[in-house]
């Protein structure tokens, strides 16, 4: 007995819109995979940018601040003077004095030392933007400038202090009959975060060990 299919007209129609649903399928899923990889690399991009901000704002603060500070620890208009020769990105120190005197107490003190009524305990939290020692404007190559935070959390007194004596040579031996150490008054630790300042999510954060 033989059967005879009379009527083949829906199958070419289902056929059709399967294989259009399962190019639709590939096409989005590979739009999509486009698209995350793009935004991926952008959040990347931003990090690396706000990441690179934090640590240009550290080699500023401890080539250029610090040894302006310790150089004029004495004198009663330290930090407007600072502020203004560094107009030009922004610098600002907190203006209550007391937060200024625990800022000098943190540069040559340690912890144990700076817990007077001066530091208060949010002076003394690990948030650089609570608070923060210093604050200043990084501009970037493209959009917005950076805000840089910064706060000392940790000091150490080093092998000597800040009278201005050098050690005679460089660590190695020379024609004397000794090695002569490295000249390390402190070593601070550091919390440094950078932020767009139109953004404050685009920012990058670091933790600084650093022997001046």
């Amino acid at each position: 007995m033989k059967i005879f299919m009379k009527n083949r007209q829906g199958i070419a129609l289902v056929t059709s819109l399967m294989l259009t649903l399962i190019s639709l399928t590939i096409v989005m899923a590979v739009l999509y995979m486009i698209t995350q990889s793009v935004q991926q690399s952008g959040m990347v991009k931003r990090y690396k940018t706000a990441l690179e901000a934090s640590y240009g704002g550290t080699d500023i603060i401890m080539q250029e601040f610090i040894p302006e500070i310790l150089k004029n620890a004495e004198s009663t208009t330290l930090f407007a003077d600072l502020e203004d020769k560094y107009s030009l990105i922004n610098l600002a120190v907190n203006p209550d004095a007391d937060m200024q005197s625990c800022f000098q107490r943190k540069l040559t003190l340690q912890v144990s030392e700076w817990q007077d009524d001066k530091c208060v305990p949010a002076n003394l939290s690990v948030n650089p933007k609570e608070l923060p020692d210093l604050q200043f404007s990084m501009q970037a190559m493209n959009g917005a400038p950076y805000t840089v935070y910064a706060k000392i959390v940790d000091t150490l007194r080093g092998n000597t202090d800040t009278s201005g004596l050098q050690l005679e040579g460089g660590g190695v031996a020379e024609s004397l009959s000794f090695i002569t150490p490295q000249h390390l008054p402190y070593v601070y630790r550091l919390e440094i975060q950078a932020e767009r300042s139109t953004n404050a999510v685009e920012q990058g954060n670091i933790s600084v060990l650093y022997a001046y």
